[in-house]
């Protein structure tokens, strides 16, 4: 058996010790959204740091533990704080909670972010739903012998971002009056934030926002047949566009000031999935 299979089957086993729970939807939440649990009815919680082998959040803003239970009569597994690549993981354990949910039971995978907007019409607490993504940059998290359990060798990416739930964010949107724009997302793999000359590359690669999460779990969510759909929050204005230098303060403040509004479009939209 592939190791990093081995080692899901591990962390399943550790979990379904804890709770038989079968979500349908799996939710990261990303800076802004850690208070979105108390949008829940709880179920259960499990740290992370409890799962054997599990990586262990150590970004601030992100508490790291999974949270069982329902929203809007909807069953949730929430992950509460994510892993990124600049913590220093391997970048399969980075996606391993994504695959673990999957395991879980999800269907739907419904990510989250903060990002660095790079078009003229974006400011600091706008929302952005991902059509789709450039991924270049992170390490691929399918690099290596392919864990056949989970998927094919060469998954299509022509659509990872489900047209139909796309649809659906656009309509919960339109309903509680957010300006939802949409476009492309970018992942690089930080901490460091970008050069103004990365940005105007990234730019001309057809980016419309850039971060340091997300795409790669889209990949391994798409390899295991994960539904997927993304909204990012727009924090900051990206490298050589904003006129002062960046900070993770201001990214936190940012996703906090939206947060309120970005929990009201999350349920919605759960609520019509």
């Amino acid at each position: 058996m592939d190791k990093r299979y081995e080692k899901l089957q591990e962390c399943l086993k550790y979990v379904r010790s804890k709770t038989d729970f079968k979500p349908e939807i799996a939710l990261i939440l990303g800076s802004g959204l850690g208070d979105y649990a108390r949008n829940m009815e709880v179920f259960c919680e499990i740290p992370y740091s409890e799962i054997p082998g599990f990586p262990v959040s150590t970004a601030p803003g992100h508490d790291g533990r999974f949270i069982f239970g329902t929203v809007a009569g909807k069953k949730l597994v929430c992950m509460k704080g994510r892993v990124h690549y600049y913590e220093g993981y391997d970048i399969s354990d980075v996606v391993l909670p994504t695959r673990l949910m999957r395991l879980f039971g999800a269907e739907i995978l419904f990510l989250t972010n903060a990002s660095g907007g790079m078009r003229d019409d974006f400011k600091p607490g706008d929302f952005m739903l991902v059509r789709d993504h450039v991924s270049i940059f992170a390490p691929n998290p399918l690099v290596g012998p392919n864990i056949d359990e989970l998927g094919v060798r060469f998954p299509d990416m022509s659509h990872v971002y489900d047209e139909e739930l796309r649809d659906k964010i656009k309509a919960s949107a339109h309903e509680l009056s957010i300006d939802l724009k949409e476009g492309i997302y970018v992942q690089l793999t930080g901490p460091s934030y970008e050069s103004p000359t990365e940005i105007q590359m990234i730019k001309k690669l057809g980016g419309d926002a850039v971060g340091m999460s997300t795409v790669v779990e889209a990949i391994a969510g798409n390899h295991c047949g994960f539904k997927i759909c993304c909204i990012s929050c727009v924090c900051n204005l990206a490298a050589g566009i904003a006129d002062h230098e960046l900070s993770g303060e201001e990214v936190i403040k940012a996703g906090k000031a939206a947060a309120p509004l970005f929990e009201k479009l999350v349920t919605r939209s759960i609520e019509v999935f």
